[in-house]
C-alpha cells in the first residue's frame, strides 16, 4: 500500500470515528427528550429548543462529514485508480520482461539441442562449450531485462519532470503575459502623454511666432523674404570678395620674387625705434642758478631768446629748465650755448653772444662729422660740399619721431640689397636712395614740398638726373619714370612703415592689432587670440566643446566680415580659427 492510500485510511477513520461520536451523542440527547417532564415547563421548552439546536448542529456536522467522506472517497478512488494503472503498467513491464525471458529461454534451449546434436563426437568439450555459451547469453538476457526496466523507470521519470516543466512553463507564461498587459498599459498612458504635450507645444509655437510675427512687425513670408534677401546680398558680397581674392592671388604670382626681395632686404637691415624728441632739457647745478639765469629783470632771459631763436621755460621743475624751438639744429645750439653759460657761470647778454657763436661753431662741426659718416657707412664718396652740409642739418631733424638721417642711411640700405637682388646698379640706387629727403634740411625756410626742394639742390649742385628724378617722384609729386624712382620708393616705404619706425605709424599699428584681437576674443567660444606676422594673420583658438566644426568656419568667416568693416588696413588679413581636442593620461 502506497502513502497516499495510507492517508487517506487515516482521515477516512478519523471521520468514521468523528460521525459515530455525534451520532451517540444524538441519541443520548434523544433519549433524555423523551423522559424529560411535561411540556408546560419553560425550563424543559428551553431545554428541548436547546436541544434541537444541538440536534440541527449535529445533524449538519454529519452532513458536512459525509460530504468530506464522499470527497476522501472520490479521493482514495482516483488514487486507487492511479494506483492501479501504475500497478498495471508495472505488470505489463513484468509481462514484457517474462516473454522476453521466455523467449531467450526458448532460444536458448534451441541452440543446446543445435549444438548437441552437432557436437556429438566430441561430446565432453562441446558440451562444456555450449554451457559456457548458454550461460553468457542468459547473463547478455538477464542484464537486456534489467536495462529495458531501468529505461522504463527512466522513461516514467522523464514524464514526470516533462510535466513538471510544463507547469513551469505555464506559469511563467502567465506571469509575463501580466507582464506585457501592464508594459502595454504604460506605453499607451505615455502615448496619451506625448500626445497631449505635442498639442501644447504645437500652441505654444504657434504662440511664439505670432508674438514675434507681432514685435518684428513682419509675417513669416516677409521676414523669410528679407531672409532671403540679405542672404543673396551676402553670397553676391562673398562671390565679389572671391573673384577680388583670385584677382589678388594672380597678382602675388606676378609679384613674389619682388615681395621676396623687399622682405629680405628689411629683414637684413636692422634699425632702432623711434625716440619722441619735442623739446629739450638742460640739468642746472642748482635752483639758484634759475636766478643768475633770468637776470636782473629778465635781461639776461631775454637776451638768450634775442640771440638764440630758442624759448626758454623756467617752471618749478626742480633743478632743471626746458628749451624749445621749432628748429631742432637752433635748439640744440640753444642748449650747447646754455650748457657753456652754466658751466662758465658769468651769464650776461654780451657773454650770451660770444658763447652763442662758438656753440654754433661745434653743432656745425658735428653736422659735418654725422655726415660724413653717414656717407662712410652708405658708401659714398663723391658729393658736393653743400650737401654734406644739408645732410648733416637733418642730424637733428625728426618726422612722425623717426631721426631724418638715420631714415636716409636705413633706406640706402633697403635699396642697395634690392637693386642687388635685381641685379641693378647699386651706387646709384643708393645715392638716390640716401639724397631722396635732403629737401627736409629746407623746409622751414624755403615754402614747398620737400621733395620738389631736394630735386632742384640735387640738379643745383650737379647730381644725375636718375637722381633728381628719384627725389621729385619719391612722394608722387612727379610720376616716377625709372627703376631707380621706383625702387626710391619701395625703400622709403620699408623703412617709414615698419613697425616702430614712426610714432604715429607705431601707434595706430598698436591700436589696429588690439582692436584685430578685441573683434575676435568678442565672439562666443573663443579661448585665445593672437595677432602674428605684423598683424597679416590672426590666429583664434576656440574651445572644441562650445565650437563644432562647422561653426568653427561660421565664426572665420564672421571674424574676417567685421575686420573688413570697421578696419583700414593695406593688403590682407587672414583669420585662421584653431579648433583642437585633446585627450592625456597619465602612464603611472
Amino acid at each position: 500500500m502506497s502513502g497516499v492510500e495510507v492517508v487517506l485510511f487515516v482521515a477516512v477513520l478519523l471521520l468514521a470515528l468523528v460521525v459515530v461520536g455525534a451520532v451517540l451523542f444524538g441519541v443520548r440527547a434523544l433519549r433524555g427528550f423523551r423522559a424529560a417532564p411535561a411540556p408546560e415547563d419553560p425550563a424543559f421548552i428551553a431545554e428541548k429548543d436547546r436541544q434541537e439546536q444541538s440536534l440541527a448542529a449535529l445533524r449538519s456536522a454529519a452532513d458536512q462529514a459525509n460530504s468530506t467522506i464522499d470527497v476522501a472517497k472520490s479521493a482514495a478512488a482516483a488514487a486507487r485508480t492511479e494506483a492501479a494503472a501504475a500497478k498495471a503498467e508495472a505488470k505489463s513491464a513484468r509481462a514484457e520482461a517474462r516473454r522476453v525471458l521466455d523467449d531467450a529461454r526458448a532460444e536458448a534451449d534451441t541452440i543446446l539441442e543445435r549444438a548437441h546434436r552437432q557436437a556429438e563426437a566430441d561430446a565432453e568439450q562441446l558440451r562444456t562449450a555450449a554451457r559456457r555459451s548458454g550461460e553468457r547469453e542468459v547473463a547478455v538476457l538477464a542484464a537486456t531485462t534489467r536495462e529495458q526496466a531501468a529505461e522504463v523507470e527512466r522513461r516514467a521519470a522523464r514524464m514526470d519532470e516533462r510535466e513538471r516543466l510544463h507547469t513551469e512553463e505555464v506559469e511563467r507564461l502567465a506571469e509575463r503575459e501580466r507582464q506585457l498587459t501592464a508594459a502595454s498599459a504604460e506605453l499607451a498612458r505615455r502615448e496619451a502623454g506625448l500626445v497631449e504635450r505635442e498639442t501644447e507645444l504645437a500652441a505654444a509655437e504657434e504662440q511664439r511666432r505670432r508674438e514675434l510675427e507681432r514685435v518684428a512687425g513682419l509675417t513669416a513670408d516677409a521676414a523669410r523674404a528679407e531672409l532671403i534677401e540679405a542672404i543673396e546680398t551676402q553670397a553676391k558680397r562673398e562671390a565679389a570678395l572671391l573673384v577680388r581674392d583670385i584677382e589678388s592671388d594672380a597678382r602675388n604670382t606676378a609679384e613674389q620674387r619682388a615681395r621676396h626681395i623687399v622682405v629680405d632686404a628689411i629683414q637684413r637691415v636692422a634699425s632702432e625705434q623711434t625716440a619722441e624728441s619735442v623739446v629739450s632739457v638742460l640739468h642746472l647745478p642748482g635752483d639758484e642758478m634759475k636766478g643768475r639765469i633770468i637776470g636782473r629783470e629778465g635781461r639776461n632771459i631775454r637776451a638768450f631768446e634775442s640771440v638764440t631763436g630758442v624759448n626758454l621755460i623756467i617752471d618749478d621743475t626742480p633743478e632743471a629748465v626746458l628749451l624749445s624751438c621749432f628748429d631742432p639744429v637752433r635748439r640744440e645750439v640753444g642748449r650747447l650755448t646754455l650748457e657753456k653759460l652754466v658751466l662758465d657761470g658769468r651769464i650776461h647778454p654780451h657773454r650770451i653772444e660770444e658763447v652763442h657763436d662758438l656753440a654754433r661753431q661745434e653743432v656745425e662741426e658735428l653736422c659735418h662729422r654725422a655726415a660724413e659718416d653717414a656717407l662712410v657707412e652708405v658708401g659714398i664718396t663723391e658729393i658736393h660740399p653743400e650737401l654734406v652740409t644739408l645732410l648733416g642739418r637733418l642730424r637733428y631733424r625728426t618726422s612722425y619721431g623717426q631721426n631724418v638721417l638715420k631714415h636716409l642711411v636705413e633706406t640706402a640700405h633697403i635699396a642697395g640689397i634690392m637693386a642687388a637682388e635685381l641685379r641693378l646698379d647699386i651706387p646709384t640706387i643708393k645715392r638716390c636712395a640716401f639724397l631722396h629727403d635732403i629737401g627736409k634740411a629746407l623746409t622751414h625756410e624755403v615754402e614747398g614740398s620737400h621733395a620738389i626742394i631736394g630735386a632742384d639742390l640735387a640738379r643745383k649742385y650737379g647730381e644725375s638726373e636718375d637722381v633728381v628724378h628719384a627725389i621729385e617722384a619719391h612722394h608722387n609729386e612727379v610720376p616716377p619714370q625709372t627703376i631707380e624712382a621706383v625702387l626710391t620708393q619701395a625703400s622709403d616705404a620699408c623703412s617709414g612703415g615698419r613697425p616702430g619706425a614712426r610714432r604715429e605709424s607705431l601707434e595706430a599699428y598698436v591700436k589696429r592689432l588690439e582692436r584685430i584681437e578685441e573683434i575676435a576674443a568678442g565672439k562666443i567660444g573663443v579661448e585665445k587670440v593672437f595677432a602674428m606676422q605684423a598683424g597679416r594673420e590672426v590666429r583664434v583658438m576656440v574651445k572644441p566643446e562650445d565650437v563644432d566644426d562647422i561653426g568653427a568656419a561660421v565664426l572665420a568667416r564672421d571674424v574676417a566680415k567685421q575686420i573688413e568693416e570697421e578696419l583700414t588696413y593695406p593688403g590682407q588679413i587672414r583669420v585662421t580659427v584653431v579648433r583642437e581636442s585633446r585627450v592625456t593620461e597619465i602612464a603611472r
